[in-house]
């Protein structure tokens, strides 16, 4: 008896997934929860591990494919035994196909039975035969990859398309589905479902949201006396770190408190306000920008909030964060200032209304209350809200209160 593998449940508003790579070929012994693929979500990049323990039979969806959730993408069979009666299983149909009468027909039908939906549609949409697209899929299937690759190239063989069908488009088609000619010391690479999505994501943001950005200054000062004084006590305690995230974190959650909008999202005709402080911190990782979320942080220590985001930071460069994981912020922070920034405008995280920029900390002379010039340690702070929701009054004074937490951070303890 066989055991299906299916594509898991992938998220919310998460309905396809690409088959990025297979750990496994068929005839290999598996073990029960042992990783077997790798699918590529607009998000996330996650395995699906095996569901029981035996040969893999099967391997319905070849690399590339797209799938749907709850799709078949292949078997387990019991035992070691099973294996080789599996690869006859999926070569059963060969000789049935041989017999076919007419040549067209017989060139499309192979292909097509063992093609993927999205595949398959891709064909259907253009016209295409199936057997003259070039293959690069395992067992010489074909991928979505290979009909795009196909349709960019396809221009030396238009000629053979009516005249008619060919002119009506022309004004628009081949700047939409002819690309740019790659020329010498170039390479072409595809985006991946990831960074398409971001990329989708952050010209939303830009399209939607009436964008503003606000600047100010904060003398860390206080923070590095801080670290430096409690540095060793608080890892020795908490096994953690005592960095400035966790500072940053408490101090927009009091801000917040105070200036709601700042937390809160447009919902059509209707202003939903968060009572909930759920902080998405922008981590880099090998596949892109991924904001993992931070929740309840109002209800969290320095020391849980410093532990989330050491752990979040490790699982995004090992590809290991879930989509859960990067669902439901309410309010976001990115530190552009630990790859050298000086200075930035963030875009907004839809639906979120706001976003706080942290930058590099420099010294810097200022002018002491006194009149005396001293060097200190600065840092440009830039929140970049959504003017539909939040007043400039109410940014101002928002960053204003994260200034003054993070330069005092006693007020935090007393949230003062």
């Amino acid at each position: 008896m066989a055991t299906e593998i299916i594509v898991p449940t992938l998220g919310e508003s998460v309905t396809t997934a690409i088959v990025a790579k297979w750990f496994k070929s068929v005839g290999d012994a598996v073990q029960v929860d042992e990783p077997l693929c790798e699918l590529e979500t607009d998000k996330v990049t996650l395995e699906v591990n095996a569901p029981a323990t035996g040969t893999l039979s099967d391997i319905a969806v070849p690399e590339g494919s797209e799938v749907e959730v709850g799709a078949k993408l292949g078997a387990i069979a019991e035992g070691a035994a099973e294996a080789p009666t599996a690869k006859p299983v999926s070569a059963a149909p060969a000789p049935a196909l041989a017999p076919a009468p007419a040549p067209a027909v017989a060139a499309a039908t192979p292909a097509s039975g063992a093609l993927s939906p999205a595949v398959r549609k891709l064909i259907e949409e253009h016209g295409l035969g199936a057997t003259v697209i070039p293959a690069s899929g395992k067992d010489g299937r074909l991928t979505k990859g290979d009909v795009l690759a196909y349709l960019e190239t396809r221009p030396a063989a238009v000629p053979m398309a009516p005249p008619a069908v060919a002119a009506q488009p022309a004004p628009t088609a081949p700047a939409a589905t002819t690309p740019r000619p790659t020329g010498p010391g170039e390479e072409r690479v595809r985006m991946s479902r990831l960074r398409q999505m971001v990329a989708a994501r952050l010209k939303e943001a830009q399209n939607t949201a009436a964008m503003l950005t606000t600047f100010n200054e904060i003398d860390m000062s206080a923070v590095n006396d801080l670290r430096a004084r409690y540095r060793d006590a608080f890892e020795k305690k908490h096994g953690a770190r005592l960095g400035v995230m966790s500072i940053f974190v408490k101090a927009c959650v009091q801000a917040l408190k105070e200036f709601p909008a700042v937390n809160a999202e447009i919902d059509g005709g209707d202003i939903v306000y968060k009572n909930h402080y759920d902080i998405a911190i922008a981590v880099g990782s090998p596949q892109g920008l991924v904001v993992p979320v931070v929740r309840d942080c109002d209800g969290l220590s320095m020391a849980e909030i410093e532990g989330k985001i050491a752990d979040f930071g490790k699982r995004a460069r090992d590809g290991k964060l879930t989509i859960e994981e990067m669902q439901g912020g309410t309010f976001t922070i990115t530190n552009g200032g630990v790859f050298g920034s000086l200075l930035s405008t963030p875009i907004l995280n839809p639906p979120q209304s706001g976003i706080l920029g942290m930058h590099k900390v420099e010294m810097r002379p200022i002018v002491m209350p006194d009149g005396s010039i001293q060097a200190r340690p600065m840092m440009y702070v830039a929140l970049s809200y959504d003017h539909r929701i939040v007043d400039g009054r109410e940014a101002v004074s928002f960053l204003v209160r994260v200034k003054e937490c993070v330069e005092d951070p006693q007020r935090i303890l007393l949230q003062a």
